[in-house]
């Protein structure tokens, strides 16, 4: 099997590739031997937490000459993540985090689903509600602020310095994205139908909702 990637940036072209070709993450655990991109390895949360490591090439984020208040942050999130502010997964480079979006084949390829057989007994589901469908739509989240949702391992997206949108390895169009959006926003709302509070969940989605369409490409033309 022959596969075509884009140039990977250096820090991700210094990782090791599974047997199809493909990059394999630092996250990545393995199984049977294998690299199983499913899996996060054991500790690699710990240590992207701990010393703030990339997600994606496992190297430092701190920007060592100007120091971690000049660090930018970049999440690979699904376009339902601009509503919510929320993600799953630690940050990584800018570099890194667009050469995830633009080459990841479940995110560059809208009619892939998750793989759930043969996963290991013992892997954990991720913190939050996951949404178990592919978007069709990568986004890259990109800030200057590193803060983790207290109780949780998850990662509050603080308002972005700038947001990268993807679909298929390139860049999406306003259509596809807001499309993406409309078609996850129902199941926002029946999580937020199952809060204590489901008016006010309601309320607060609404506003959420209009807000991420402010990031959405193309709004001025």
């Amino acid at each position: 099997m022959t596969i075509t990637l884009p140039a990977p940036p250096p820090r991700v072209a210094r990782l090791p590739r599974n047997r199809v070709g493909y990059p394999v993450p630092w996250f990545v655990g393995v199984v049977d031997g294998e690299p199983d991109f499913r899996v996060v390895g054991p500790g690699k949360m710990d240590g992207a937490v701990t010393f703030r490591c990339c997600w994606i090439c496992g190297g430092s984020l701190i920007n060592r000459t100007l120091g971690p208040a000049a660090t930018q942050y970049a999440y690979v999130v699904g376009p339902m993540c601009a509503v919510n502010r929320t993600s799953a997964e630690p940050p990584a480079h800018r570099a890194c985090a667009i050469y995830a979006a633009t080459a990841c084949p479940f995110l560059t390829t809208p009619g892939m689903r998750r793989r759930d057989s043969r996963l290991p007994e013992n892997a954990a589901e991720p913190d939050g509600v996951m949404i178990r469908r592919n978007p069709g739509v990568a986004l890259v989240w990109v800030t200057n602020t590193w803060r983790m949702i207290p109780g949780y391992r998850l990662f509050h997206l603080a308002d972005p310095a700038e947001t990268l949108w993807f679909a298929e390895g390139r860049p999406a169009t306003r259509d596809e994205v807001l499309d993406s959006i409309d078609s996850g926003l129902p199941l926002l709302q029946a999580e937020a139908e199952q809060d204590d509070d489901p008016d006010r969940a309601l309320v607060t989605l609404a506003l959420q909702y209009e807000r991420a369409l402010e990031l959405v490409p193309g709004g001025g033309e």
